[in-house]
């Protein structure tokens, strides 16, 4: 890619250069005819023709006339034509400009990628790497234009050169600006991987996107320096886009969900969500939809505008985890045992340290149709689903311990029937 944009750029500018050197090859020629009236006003003519097609010329960027100027007045050279002089110095600005290249990327970048090396962050490590070949490539133009403006070329070639120099600045310019832009969010995504943010899973379609409106915010501002109707341009654009819009609200949907869902942070990659009626883990966040995968193993794939209207719940962010549950006792108890058996199951809560201590509530609560209910409720203070069931299955033995020892017994659902009057009698009859 590096390869390819340095290409570009430098083709951009070599190929105005062999219009100027076969018109400056035909500069005697030229001269000669000039003496011809008839041809004179044929030129004149093609000017004016000229002048009616293309009304506003585009000229080279400033600082690269008054580079040149500076020059040639360093030199003292003040003849039209081109001279000796004029060859020499085109030579001198191919030449300085190569040179220059060499010790810009040999010594000044290798001396600041050395002190980025020594800093704490890694943004210049990043950024330098970056800039390198463009600040190289647009060493290389502003030689090759440069050398060109210094000859006296026909308008024509003139004409070429700014045509060639705005669009080879601008290539080289917006080249920079988004190796720049991409080394920012490429640091950006590294510091939310790092910090285990929820925005890291979308970082990688949120620089495409971004560098996507740069790259047409860059074309637009190019076609703009070229005289270009860039509003005529946009005004067309807009009816199009209308009708792709109508035609893919769908998938715009989906685009806009994504952008809710990486806002919002509801998840992120390898959390346990439920979303609507769909339960798993998540497995992939895309701009069209989200990847569950199921405690079956099964992939659902929701669209984005699906997650983003559904309540998701996020099961992987407890902050603690609430239990509450009933003992059931027989109806043989007592009212001391019972009163004793409460505290001994409240202390045997307190004396957990897995537990929060202020959440602690233990009750007996009723007297059921065929029980004795005592409530129990607990906060444990971590999250994680395996510590908590294994304190869950302490607890539980401790209880059954507790029971146990004071002669007591677990209720279950029974039902009495008590049969009296004539069937009762009959019955009793019967038996052998």
């Amino acid at each position: 890619m590096k390869r390819f944009i340095t290409f570009i750029c430098t083709g951009a500018a070599l190929f105005f250069v062999a219009p100027a050197v076969f018109a400056q090859a035909d500069a005697p020629a030229q001269a000669a005819e000039s003496a011809d009236a008839a041809d004179t006003a044929m030129k004149t003519n093609a000017i004016a023709a000229h002048a009616v097609a293309h009304p506003v010329a585009v000229r080279p960027p400033d600082f690269l006339e008054n580079l040149v100027d500076d020059v040639l007045k360093l030199f003292k050279v003040q003849n039209s034509g081109n001279t000796a002089t004029h060859y020499v110095i085109s030579a001198l600005f191919l030449v300085g400009a190569i040179l220059l290249r060499r010790a810009v990327t040999l010594i000044i970048f290798a001396q600041l990628k050395k002190l980025a090396a020594k800093t704490e962050t890694t943004l210049d490590d990043k950024l330098f790497p970056a800039l390198e070949q463009p600040v190289a490539t647009f060493i290389m133009v502003v030689g090759i234009f440069a050398a060109l403006k210094v000859l006296k070329l026909p308008e024509s070639s003139d004409l070429a050169i700014g045509y060639g120099s705005t669009v080879a600045f601008s290539l080289v310019l917006f080249w920079g600006l988004l190796r720049a832009f991409g080394a920012v969010l490429d640091h950006l995504q590294e510091v939310a991987t790092k910090r285990q943010m929820g925005i890291a899973a979308f970082m990688p379609w949120i620089k495409k996107a971004l560098v996507s409106v740069f790259v047409v915010f860059g074309v637009l501002l190019v076609l703009q320096s070229l005289h270009y109707d860039v509003k005529a341009m946009l005004a067309g654009l807009g009816i199009g886009g209308l009708a792709f819009a109508l035609a893919a609200q769908d998938t715009i949907a989906n685009l806009f969900g994504s952008i809710v869902v990486a806002i919002d942070q509801p998840f992120k990659i390898g959390e346990a969500v439920k979303i609507g009626a769909h339960e798993g883990n998540v497995e992939d966040i895309g701009l069209r939809s989200t990847k569950l995968r199921t405690p079956q193993k099964n992939l659902i794939i929701i669209p984005n505008k699906t997650v983003a209207s559904e309540a998701v719940i996020n099961n992987s962010r407890f902050v603690q985890r609430r239990v509450e549950q009933v003992l059931n006792l027989t109806y043989d108890t007592t009212p001391d045992q019972m009163a004793a058996l409460v505290e001994e199951i409240r202390a045997l809560i307190l004396a957990e340290t897995e537990v929060d201590a202020t959440s602690v509530m233990v009750f007996f609560r009723d007297l059921s149709a065929s029980s004795l209910d005592i409530w129990v409720v607990y906060l444990t203070k971590d999250a994680d689903f395996q510590k908590h069931m294994r304190l869950k299955q302490r607890l539980n033995l401790s209880f059954m311990r507790a029971v146990a020892a004071r002669g007591l017994s677990f209720a279950y659902p029974t039902s009495v029937m008590h049969l009296d009057g004539p069937v009762a009698k009959q019955l009793v009859d019967r038996k052998p």
